[in-house]
């Protein structure tokens, strides 16, 4: 699901529609707020691009970055969205 580029860990996923694109989001909202960290994303349509670095570090790939993305891959709403898609 993810990628280490440019100082960033990066996903890019697509949903069947919008809404299940925007209902993934606003669980990983919540997800970011309970670890206080916060991703840089997009959204258009059915598609969803999210990076994390940890700015307050240099904008490096940090423990928080990956504690999050581990959060966001194991959360089982998340998962119910993502195997949705096939």
């Amino acid at each position: 699901m993810w990628r280490e580029q440019d100082n960033f860990l990066i996903a890019d996923l697509v949903f069947a529609d919008f809404v299940s694109a925007f209902a993934f989001m606003t669980l990983v909202a919540e997800l970011a707020e309970a670890h206080g960290h916060h991703p840089e994303w997009s959204n258009v349509y059915n598609r969803v691009q999210i990076k994390l670095t940890t700015h307050d570090a240099g904008r490096q790939v940090t423990d928080k970055d990956h504690s999050l993305a581990q959060a966001i891959e194991t959360h089982p709403g998340v998962i119910t969205i993502l195997d949705s898609r096939q």
